[in-house]
């Protein structure tokens, strides 16, 4: 069993007479500075000069300044700009400014577990990553809450870094409900393999196969829209506060039943055996190096596939859809 920090495990006193910096004002970069800041922290923020990041920063009263530049200053720094952009901004930035005893964080590993990022031996690497995106952060900080994190120690010469980590969890929020201390290696492949496997990949794959189905068996698109796709939230929302079980005794028990017969005929053996294709292609580096090639050649594979998917039916058909649902508004 993973072992679980709270506030008690975490010193915040360990951050008190440091300099954090901030590389990224995006959502993550944002609610972190700001969690950050309201905590007692010392926080320095750091993005490209006149863009929309750089402006709202100045309105969030930080004095925004580049990366470069940050590192020179700062005794701990956290990289929240995409993965696809890191080795960049390390190569360019951060790479001849970094000294012996600063302490590089990341939120997610992939950089640094598929060699993009190369640190010296002597800089404490250290993960934090909240499960939840930077509104959320936000919110449930100044709330008086907290949105659970991972913590991951990569390199540690000063002896620190866990305590590092632990104490930019607390001042997060994280260890108000809990953070879990994982590896590099674990967090990146098992983030990878849900976003491909579930989250992304396959819930979009099954929401358009069963859609297509039902489409061209006759039914209308939008009643197959609803069914197939608008109706996923309940059930997953569910998931979330009650678990699978729970999310069971809720429904009818007409589609419990469905649930529990048919359900393994969709996700089969088959289904499983591919699962753990995929699983292989993330442990050896395989989706690591394709994705790396995929953005030094400009993302042609990329930007096709999104081209495809965007002409869709169910992309006509759920705009025309989501149209109809007011409270939706409030959350785009």
């Amino acid at each position: 069993m993973a072992k679980i920090y709270y506030d008690n495990d975490a010193d915040l006193g360990v951050l008190k007479n440091k300099t954090v910096g901030i590389i990224g004002y995006g959502s993550q970069g944002r609610a972190h500075a700001l969690n950050l800041r309201d905590s007692g922290i010392n926080v320095m923020v750091s993005e490209l000069k006149g863009t929309n990041n750089w402006i709202l920063a100045e309105k969030d009263n930080f004095a925004p300044t580049s990366t470069a530049d940050l590192v020179r200053k700062a005794d701990v720094m956290m990289m929240l700009t995409q993965d696809n952009l890191q080795p960049a901004v390390y190569e360019n930035e951060i790479k001849s400014n970094i000294k012996n005893g600063q302490a590089l964080g990341f939120a997610h590993g992939f950089s640094i577990v598929y060699s993009q990022v190369k640190v010296p031996s002597t800089i404490d690497v250290f993960m934090v990553a909240p499960k939840g995106p930077g509104d959320l952060v936000r919110t449930q900080f100044l709330e008086g809450k907290g949105v659970p994190c991972l913590v991951a120690v990569e390199q540690n010469p000063t002896g620190n870094a866990l305590k590092i980590a632990l104490a930019y969890a607390k001042a997060l929020g994280g260890t108000r409900c809990g953070v879990v201390e994982t590896t590099f290696q674990e967090e990146t492949e098992t983030d990878l393999f849900g976003e491909q496997v579930v989250l992304c990949g396959g819930v979009t794959e099954l929401i358009k196969a069963s859609f297509e189905t039902l489409v061209e068996a006759g039914y209308q698109p939008e009643i197959a829209y609803y069914e197939t796709c608008h109706e996923l939230k309940l059930i997953v929302d569910l998931i979330i506060e009650r678990g699978i079980q729970g999310m069971r005794k809720v429904i009818s028990d007409t589609a419990e039943y469905g649930d529990m017969t048919r359900g393994p005929r969709i996700i089969n053996e088959s289904v499983r055996q591919e699962m753990k294709k995929i699983l292989k292609e993330v442990q050896e580096g395989t989706f690591a190096r394709e994705w790396i090639l995929e953005n030094k050649v400009g993302r042609p594979v990329f930007n096709a596939l999104a081209k495809k998917a965007e002409k869709h039916l169910i992309e006509e058909i759920g705009a025309k859809m989501r149209s109809m649902m007011p409270w939706l508004k409030k959350t785009r």
